[in-house]
């Protein structure tokens, strides 16, 4: 069953064009993959066998919407395929699809907002 709205995939030119998408499914398989939960996971920090794994679960889906088996032996095959550079930007990219912007450290003040202090003078 295809969704045709699937806004949190991202296209990646492989052997044919592939959505990558971190779907639920995707994650909780990640997950159990890695043994790591979805909050430790360090995006800027990986080793050849984390990506294979990452896009073997991002991939799952639009395999089986394209009535495909996909085995993790394939996926290394698939990776040679793209520039390092690429698969990093697209799995990166299909991450931040898949959860959105979450708002991170304390939100900046409005532009032309005044600072607001302590009302003390030193």
């Amino acid at each position: 069953m295809t969704n045709a709205n699937k806004n949190d995939a991202v296209m990646i030119y492989l052997d044919r064009p592939r959505e990558l998408r971190f779907g639920h499914k995707a994650l909780k398989k990640l997950q159990a993959l890695t043994g790591t939960s979805i909050e430790n996971i360090d995006m800027d920090n990986f080793d050849a066998e984390k990506i294979e794994i990452f896009f073997y679960c991002g991939l799952l889906s639009d395999a089986r919407d394209n009535n495909e088996t996909l085995e993790m032996d394939q996926i290394e095959d698939l990776l040679d395929m793209a520039s390092y550079e690429e698969l990093i930007e697209k799995m990166q990219e299909a991450f931040a699809s898949s959860f959105g912007k979450f708002m991170v450290g304390n939100p900046q003040a409005a532009a032309g907002s005044p600072n607001r202090g302590t009302g003390k003078n030193r």
